[in-house]
């Protein structure tokens, strides 16, 4: 596998102690030579200044970033703002999303979805951004059907996405039906493989049971097993996901994108066994 098809995503630390860490850790995963990073954007832009920053200290890096842009709680007013913040500091390259809704929190905001969203950065900017846009193999939580999902997913293609990243998955089968029934809708674009490092199983069965990813049951049970027994849970998750990431090279994945949750270690050692 080479850098050219291997990104790697951050979220915004909110302290200076979690800036410095994850200025050490970046500087661990650039090593790998990664052909970006992105960087995430919090629920109702409450991370937005965080995110800007962070974008524009690893571009002061000499590393390509695309930050994460949401519209949930945004109106055409604050959105152009931030293209604007954007394009002034040379940012080429965005992750557009509808983003999660805090709690608590009704549709508010000017755009529902992230089509609307993706026209509106083209209908501003024309084809300064390259922009990439979610995709949710195992279905996104709140769709109704894979039919009406998959719908959506093609809806952001054709209002002027260049690819996806989807959320990440452990079922490499249901990532090439997606990328499949998406080809076949009239989808040219790169659809990146999302890939969440297993280092904790308590985190992830939270994060998995939010974002509506399926951990096989094998898997979890096997995790179960372990107990608090880190060294080994953090092996088994290094062998279950390099093995999913070999499987999805091979099938003709045209990229994989890594959520480090501003950890180098375990990306690192997928990476390195993947070379």
């Amino acid at each position: 596998m080479t850098a050219h098809n291997f990104s790697i995503e951050f979220f915004p630390p909110k302290t200076a102690e979690g800036t410095e860490k994850l200025s050490i850790t970046r500087a661990k995963l650039a090593a790998l030579q990664p052909k970006y990073f992105s960087v995430t954007f919090g629920a109702g832009g409450t991370t937005q200044q965080g995110t800007l920053d962070t974008v524009v200290e690893i571009r002061k890096e000499g590393y390509d970033a695309a930050p994460h842009l949401s519209c949930v709680g945004g109106t055409r007013e604050s959105i152009r703002e931030i293209l604007q913040q954007y394009k002034a500091h040379d940012i080429r390259r965005l992750v557009a999303l509808r983003g999660d809704l805090p709690s608590g929190y009704g549709m508010g905001g000017e755009f529902r979805y992230a089509n609307e969203l993706v026209e509106f950065i083209r209908a501003e900017t024309g084809d300064w951004f390259h922009i990439e846009v979610a995709a949710y193999p195992e279905m996104h939580p709140q769709a109704r059907s894979p039919q009406d999902d998959l719908n959506s997913f093609v809806r952001k293609m054709q209002a002027g996405a260049n690819a996806a990243i989807t959320q990440y998955f452990y079922n490499a089968d249901a990532y090439f039906q997606f990328v499949e029934l998406a080809q076949k809708a009239g989808v040219t674009a790169p659809i990146v493989a999302g890939i969440m490092p297993i280092t904790n199983s308590n985190q992830l069965l939270r994060f998995s049971e939010m974002c509506g990813a399926e951990i096989p049951r094998w898997v979890r049970l096997k995790l179960a097993s372990y107990g608090d027994d880190t060294a080994s849970i953090k092996a088994f998750g290094l062998d279950v996901v390099t093995h999913l990431c070999e499987r999805l090279l091979a099938g003709g994945a045209p990229g994989l994108h890594f959520y480090s949750l501003n950890q180098a270690a375990a990306t690192t050692a997928i990476w390195q066994r993947l070379v």
